[in-house]
């Protein structure tokens, strides 16, 4: 997610840059219309705002990917044992992905324990 922020602020530098250039090429005189200054203050508002939102939503990526590791690992664990089980009591094979994908949030913690565990 950091780096949709980056990228973002990056747009918002040259979208400010690009109007700036519009403004003074195209516009010199623009009387009787929305001041092209305020206009470009508005924007650096609202590249501050995203800052803002990066460095408060910097915490949370970090623990989004502490609970998602703390899932795959109880995932893995649950998995294990289950089939430690049915080794054990001899019982007839369940096939475990056809359980997983058949319940939402598993489904959820299967497709990210693919991809990260």
């Amino acid at each position: 997610m950091s780096v949709v922020f980056q990228k973002a602020d990056s747009d918002l530098d040259y979208i400010q840059y690009r109007l700036e250039y519009e403004i003074k090429t195209n516009y010199p005189d623009s009387a009787g219309k929305k001041n092209p200054v305020t206009l470009l203050k508005e924007l650096s508002a609202i590249k501050s705002r995203y800052q803002t939102l990066h460095v408060r939503f910097k915490p949370i990526s970090v623990e989004q990917k502490e609970t998602k590791s703390r899932i795959c690992a109880t995932f893995n664990k649950t998995m294990t044992l289950i089939q430690e089980l049915q080794k054990e009591t001899d019982l007839e094979h369940v096939d475990l992905t056809r359980l997983v994908k058949g319940h939402a949030f598993l489904d959820y913690v299967a497709t990210a324990e693919e991809k990260t565990c």
